[in-house]
């Protein structure tokens, strides 16, 4: 009990693990969409991220929607730099599990993925996402420029509405500016693409976001 006790809450300043200056090794290609994982992106796109709880079944919710140009897994919103998928796990790095979304505004707007992120999770759980417990299951929002923040508080504004109507409680996800990203391992990219039966524990509220 102690042990999950401290793994819902977000490590002290000074207290999360060390890390490692290299990068941790990862896929050279997006499995599904067959375009280079760390880039080049094409001329304005932009990047968000969002935090679901178990980022498998995040990711592949995003790669499905049309003219999205990438996806990828990783960990972001913690302290530790470059940490290892058991370290984060672990629940002392203080990062978040993370799809980061790659897109074009001028062909699917921020609008839309908002409201796939708002849709696909039940975002009033606090630390945990259904049976996933921990700091890393949280839900998040990493905001790439002022115009994806306002968006996403607007988008949050509206949904708690809905939420409230429907006698859910107050939504918890982070909405700030996005800090580093670090790509999860190979394993991790487009997992539910190499494992079509593979865990999935993602579950929404059954509301849809009107924005």
């Amino acid at each position: 009990m102690f042990g999950l006790f401290k793994k819902n809450e977000l490590p002290a300043p000074g207290q999360a693990l060390p890390g490692r200056s290299e990068e941790i090794e990862t896929a050279d290609r997006h499995f599904v969409l067959d375009r280079p994982l760390k880039g080049p992106y094409p001329e304005g796109t932009e990047h968000i991220l969002f935090g679901m709880g178990c980022f498998w079944g995040a990711e592949r919710m995003f790669w499905k929607l049309p003219d999205i140009w990438l996806t990828a897994v990783g960990y972001s919103g913690g302290a530790t730099p470059n940490p290892t998928y058991g370290e984060v796990c672990s629940g002392q790095t203080g990062h978040a599990e993370v799809v980061r979304v790659t897109f074009d505004p001028a062909k699917i707007p921020v609008t839309s993925l908002l409201a796939k992120f708002w849709e696909g999770h039940d975002s009033t759980q606090g630390m945990r996402q259904g049976n996933d417990a921990g700091t890393q299951y949280r839900s998040a929002i990493y905001t790439t420029g002022p115009e994806q923040f306002e968006a996403a508080q607007r988008s949050r504004d509206v949904f708690q509405k809905q939420l409230t109507a429907s006698g859910y409680g107050k939504v918890t996800t982070e909405i700030t500016g996005a800090g580093p990203f670090y790509f999860a391992e190979a394993d991790h990219q487009q997992y539910l693409a190499k494992v079509p039966n593979g865990y999935c524990g993602l579950g929404g509220t059954g509301l849809t976001c009107a924005i």
